[in-house]
Protein backbone atom coordinates (compact mmCIF):
# COMPACT_ATOMS: atom_id res chain seq x y z
CA UNK A 1 0.00 0.00 0.00
CA UNK A 2 1.34 3.94 -0.68
CA UNK A 3 1.44 5.30 2.29
CA UNK A 4 1.84 9.20 2.80
CA UNK A 5 4.92 10.78 3.67
CA UNK A 6 4.31 13.40 6.04
CA UNK A 7 2.23 12.12 9.08
CA UNK A 8 -0.75 14.75 10.12
CA UNK A 9 -1.92 14.13 13.92
CA UNK A 10 -5.40 12.98 14.87
CA UNK A 11 -5.94 16.19 16.96
CA UNK A 12 -4.87 18.57 14.14
CA UNK A 13 -7.60 16.82 11.93
CA UNK A 14 -9.96 17.49 14.67
CA UNK A 15 -9.16 21.04 15.70
CA UNK A 16 -9.56 21.67 11.71
CA UNK A 17 -13.34 20.86 11.78
CA UNK A 18 -14.00 22.73 14.92
CA UNK A 19 -12.15 26.16 13.18
CA UNK A 20 -14.19 29.56 13.46
CA UNK A 21 -12.22 32.18 11.38
CA UNK A 22 -12.28 35.95 12.74
CA UNK A 23 -12.79 37.36 9.52
CA UNK A 24 -16.27 38.35 8.96
CA UNK A 25 -17.52 38.01 5.37
CA UNK A 26 -18.01 41.12 3.59
CA UNK A 27 -21.62 42.73 3.28
CA UNK A 28 -24.12 41.45 0.94
CA UNK A 29 -24.22 44.07 -1.96
CA UNK A 30 -27.47 46.71 -1.26
CA UNK A 31 -30.33 46.39 -3.76
CA UNK A 32 -30.94 48.44 -5.94
CA UNK A 33 -34.20 50.52 -6.19
CA UNK A 34 -35.55 48.83 -9.41
CA UNK A 35 -34.84 45.70 -7.59
CA UNK A 36 -36.93 47.12 -4.78
CA UNK A 37 -39.95 48.40 -6.77
CA UNK A 38 -39.63 44.95 -8.88
CA UNK A 39 -40.06 42.62 -5.69
CA UNK A 40 -42.82 45.08 -4.28
CA UNK A 41 -44.75 44.59 -7.96
CA UNK A 42 -44.72 40.79 -7.74
CA UNK A 43 -45.73 40.89 -4.10
CA UNK A 44 -49.07 43.30 -4.90
CA UNK A 45 -49.82 41.47 -8.15
CA UNK A 46 -49.88 38.31 -5.83
CA UNK A 47 -52.03 39.58 -3.07
CA UNK A 48 -54.34 41.75 -5.87
CA UNK A 49 -54.96 38.20 -7.50
CA UNK A 50 -55.72 36.27 -4.37
CA UNK A 51 -58.28 38.90 -3.23
CA UNK A 52 -59.78 38.97 -6.56
CA UNK A 53 -60.33 35.00 -6.47
CA UNK A 54 -61.77 35.42 -3.19
CA UNK A 55 -64.08 38.19 -4.47
CA UNK A 56 -65.39 36.16 -7.66
CA UNK A 57 -65.38 33.35 -6.19
CA UNK A 58 -67.26 34.12 -2.85
CA UNK A 59 -70.97 34.64 -4.89
CA UNK A 60 -70.41 30.95 -6.49
CA UNK A 61 -70.05 29.33 -3.36
CA UNK A 62 -73.18 31.12 -1.84
CA UNK A 63 -76.38 28.69 -1.90
CA UNK A 64 -79.50 30.87 -3.69
CA UNK A 65 -83.08 29.75 -3.57
CA UNK A 66 -83.83 32.29 -6.03
CA UNK A 67 -82.20 31.14 -8.94
CA UNK A 68 -84.68 27.87 -8.68
CA UNK A 69 -87.19 29.96 -8.03
CA UNK A 70 -86.58 32.36 -11.12
CA UNK A 71 -85.67 29.18 -13.80
CA UNK A 72 -89.64 28.55 -13.99
CA UNK A 73 -91.57 31.71 -13.72
CA UNK A 74 -95.03 29.58 -15.20
CA UNK A 75 -94.46 27.34 -11.63
CA UNK A 76 -94.37 30.02 -9.25
CA UNK A 77 -97.77 31.21 -10.11
CA UNK A 78 -99.34 28.45 -9.73
CA UNK A 79 -98.26 28.15 -5.67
Amino acid sequence: MFRRGETVPFAFVAEADRFRSNVAPPAPPRRSFGEVAGSALVGLTIVAGLVGAVMLGTPALQQNDHSLRNENPAAAERR
